[in-house]
């Protein structure tokens, strides 16, 4: 389902603006029809009422908890279960923010990430993304919703943007505290800028030197580091937000010395801020993490040049917590069980 079929739905049904924004805030807040100060029997219309059971048993059955991964930091690694039996991975997130999947798979091939190794499967639909943020809703709050989850935000960008939409307005997170996540492409950076919800943008960078991402991201856009900074650049001064820069570290790749001149050259002076995230091991992935004693060097090294850098502990990597592991393993094997797994703060 998507977001402009369900207000469809609504407005076929005698729904009016408020009505149909009621819905969705109830809906996206996971919170009962009867909330609020107003009645739904003097609110709705009849035949609005009459019309609600079955679309709120459709949105129910979009998205159910499948499996809960708890990390020892109080973050939770969710696998949802889908209304046609696939499954994608949630996390919540420390200080209230949700990690979501746009796709079940991933088309871009990331050679770090479990995720891509199976291809894409499906699009997920606008109301499937919402789905999630309501199912994370029923656990604790949430005030941050980042697009980091299994998938390429950018392949799927209609839906996405409908949900960025929805997030924005009626799901009531700050627009500065929805996160679009993506490897690069052309149509998003233009686009993100034209909706009434422009979120913060992150960009999968991961080294400063063409040839090489073009090896490690085999399947994104052919952009050079330099041209998608570029693009990068003029999105961060059209909103305020700076550009959060993703740098997995990947053991005598990509965290070398010529690396920090490669950073240095691209980001000085740019509105943006650099995520050194140490590699989660994944099975069957002939990468390796860099010591924690080199990757604090490396941030203190790139702040020594200037460059605002945040270093991203990932807790638990004696056990499978690479995105799209957890799916993975339940394809495998699928009895739910619960235990401790990786967490990848962003």
């Amino acid at each position: 389902m998507r977001i402009h079929e369900l207000k469809r739905r609504l407005k076929d049904a005698g729904a009016g603006p408020l009505h149909e924004q009621r819905i969705l805030r109830l809906w996206s807040h996971a919170l009962p029809r009867d909330s609020g100060r107003r009645l739904p029997q003097s609110f709705f219309p009849s035949s609005l009422l009459a019309a609600l059971p079955a679309i709120e048993a459709e949105l129910a059955g979009l998205a159910r908890l499948h499996a809960v991964h708890p990390g020892a930091d109080g973050s939770e690694r969710l696998l949802v279960a889908l209304a046609d039996g696939q499954t994608v991975e949630s996390v919540l997130l420390p200080r209230d923010g949700l990690c979501v999947s746009t796709q079940v798979g991933c088309a871009v091939g990331c050679q770090f990430c479990m995720t891509g190794r199976g291809g894409l499967l499906r699009q997920l639909g606008s109301a499937e993304i919402i789905a999630q943020l309501a199912l994370a809703r029923l656990r604790r709050p949430v005030r941050k919703v980042v697009f980091m989850g299994m998938g390429e935000p950018a392949h799927n960008l209609d839906n996405v943007l409908e949900a960025i939409d929805l997030l924005g307005t009626a799901g009531s997170i700050g627009h500065k505290n929805i996160v679009f996540s993506t490897v690069g492409d052309p149509r998003a950076f233009e686009r993100l800028q034209q909706g009434r919800v422009r979120p913060a943008l992150a960009l999968s960078l991961h080294t400063s030197k063409a040839e090489l991402r073009r090896r490690l991201l085999p399947r994104a856009p052919d952009m050079t580091p330099e041209e998608l900074v570029g693009a990068c650049e003029g999105y961060a001064r059209a909103t305020g937000y700076p550009i959060q820069y993703q740098w997995t570290l990947l053991e005598g790749i990509n965290d070398g010395e010529d690396e920090i001149e490669g950073i240095v050259r691209l980001l000085s002076g740019k509105y943006a801020v650099l995520n050194l995230i140490p590699f989660n091991a994944v099975d069957g992935v002939a990468f390796g993490r860099p010591s924690w004693e080199r990757c604090k060097q490396l941030a203190r090294t790139l702040h020594r040049r200037g460059i605002l850098t945040k270093l991203r502990y990932s807790a638990g990597q004696d056990v499978d917590g690479g995105c799209g592991q957890l799916r993975a393993r339940a394809v495998q094997d699928p009895v739910p069980v619960r235990r401790v797994v990786a967490i990848t703060h962003f």
